[in-house]
């Protein structure tokens, strides 16, 4: 069952990040890599960075308070809790905007000091307007995690397609109407996904409450379990910041840069780990609640395995074909060569990185599960230090993809430290198996890799397009992979080919 919720999750997730990145092909064709993308991304990044900080960690937290609960005294009781701490977000939301309106020009320095002109009176007006989105961004949090715990987690995929719907159309009135539009498209955009949540939660026979009551028992509970999540989330964040901040500085269009090769980038992450982990998370929390470690354990290892098969042969597609990719995506339009450039080295040296991203999210939530939030946070901090020395070392040398390479290794530094950290607290999860099933899936991904890209030289050899030898070698990596994965005796291979084969012969029977 929880297989065939997470293929369901990635192909619902794929067609979200398809319009995705006709939003970011629509920005980049119009604006391309200038001072007018960097300001609106600020824009962008803004509101989503602050209540990010708070919604991870509240988000984090509900699930399993709500479950106990639920479980303890009712669902009447865990919804009456749930209205609670909508309306707390609520207000907190009410704070930060008020704040956020009387200080925009020192927060958008924040996190671009190098704007200036021009480029810092867009992102102070653009941001004056995007920052209402806070109000539904926070309901928004709990309403995800109130669905996946009913078991309906694909809808909480689905808000991806609204959002992205309304912004390609805000940037498209934007060249026609005025540019202010665009701040307007992040709001109405924000505002749509949590419509699109209520009529489900509804359904679940939920009832807002206009209940208000800050002594709560279990909100206190939950915020106890949530600070350091909030720490963690919120130093994450900052390393989000300081990387925009120097890229503002480098060069214009540096942020923008970033944010194309980093969206691409999400979408693995989007794609393969957030649905293994959307629906292992509510798992591995009542096996937890229940102290069934071995399950846990097997679980967890499952996962890591899983997500390692997905995100290995990615990783090397990506940084094999970074150039000619972004190219194919965003170079038309506004986009020049060098923005090209800038992009696609960026993308080589996050994808280096991607694997770190993928399992440290996995190993988090084992952590989150168990009730343990200080982990995470304390890898959090190891991490931003790490990448802040390594930003202001590299970015010297390598611009905009120092910032890039920087971040890929501190979160592989981080992510071997997690895993160590899981070993001490929960004993061997089959650790051995997993190092023995990467090495296989990394062999598979090498000869996928260099089949690919020896065929796309050749294709090109014969001056056949950029998007044909592209499509052609990406088809046969895919091929060429599952062929030589099938023989590498990895368990959790074996166990897909079995389903298949047992499928069909109950086909044919």
């Amino acid at each position: 069952m929880m297989k065939k919720v997470v293929i369901l999750l990635m192909i619902i997730t794929i067609a979200s990040k398809f319009l995705g990145f006709a939003r970011d092909i629509t920005l980049a064709y119009f604006y391309g890599a200038s001072n007018i993308s960097d300001a609106y991304l600020i824009a962008l990044t803004i509101p989503t960075v602050i209540f990010a900080i708070i919604a991870t960690g509240i988000s984090t937290g509900y699930i399993p308070m709500y479950s106990k609960l639920e479980s303890d005294y009712g669902v009447e009781k865990a919804n009456l809790y749930t209205s609670k701490l909508t309306n707390i977000i609520l207000l907190l939301c009410l704070i930060i905007v008020g704040f956020s309106l009387i200080f925009t020009e020192q927060i958008v320095k924040v996190f671009a000091s190098g704007f200036e002109g021009e480029t810092l009176t867009l992102a102070i007006k653009f941001t004056q307007i995007s920052i209402f989105g806070i109000f539904f961004t926070g309901v928004i949090g709990i309403y995800k995690g109130f669905l996946q715990i009913k078991g309906k987690q694909a809808i909480p995929a689905m808000i991806g397609f609204p959002m992205n719907f309304i912004i390609i159309l805000s940037i498209f009135l934007s060249t026609k109407v005025d540019i202010i539009l665009l701040a307007y498209g992040i709001v109405v955009a924000t505002a749509a996904q949590l419509f699109l949540l209520i009529p489900f939660v509804n359904r679940t026979g939920y009832k807002y409450s206009l209940t208000f009551d800050l002594k709560d028992e279990n909100i206190r509970k939950m915020s106890y379990l949530a600070l350091p999540i909030i720490i963690g989330t919120s130093i994450e964040q900052i390393n989000k910041v300081i990387d925009r901040t120097l890229a503002s500085q480098i060069s214009i269009g540096g942020i923008s840069a970033l944010n194309y090769a980093d969206n691409l980038k999400g979408m693995v992450s989007a794609i393969f780990v957030t649905s293994i982990v959307v629906v292992l998370y509510p798992l591995i929390s009542k096996m937890a609640a229940k102290n069934n470690i071995d399950g846990l354990k097997k679980s967890i290892s499952e996962a890591i395995v899983g997500v390692n098969l997905l995100v290995v042969p990615a990783t090397i597609g990506f940084i094999i074909f970074a150039e000619p990719l972004v190219s194919l995506l965003f170079g038309r339009g506004e986009f020049d060569s060098n923005a090209i450039y800038m992009t696609s080295s960026a993308l080589s040296f996050y994808a280096i990185g991607l694997i770190g991203f993928a399992l440290r999210e996995v190993i988090s939530k084992v952590f989150y599960s168990l009730q343990d939030t200080k982990t995470p946070m304390i890898n959090a901090t190891i991490a931003i230090i790490l990448n802040i020395v390594l930003n202001i070392i590299l970015s010297r040398y390598m611009g905009v993809s120092g910032l890039a390479l920087a971040t890929s290794i501190s979160v592989i530094f981080c992510t071997i430290l997690l895993f160590i950290s899981l070993r001490n607290k929960i004993g061997s999860f089959g650790l051995k198996n997993i190092t023995l099933s990467f090495g296989k899936i990394f062999l598979s991904s090498i000869l996928m890799g260099v089949a690919a890209r020896n065929l796309y030289v050749f294709l090109l050899s014969f001056n056949i397009s950029n998007f044909t030898s592209l499509f052609l070698s990406i088809v046969v990596a895919i091929i060429v992979y599952f062929l030589v994965i099938s023989f590498m005796n990895i368990s959790e291979v074996n166990t897909i080919i079995r389903a298949i084969k047992e499928k069909k012969i109950r086909k044919r029977i």
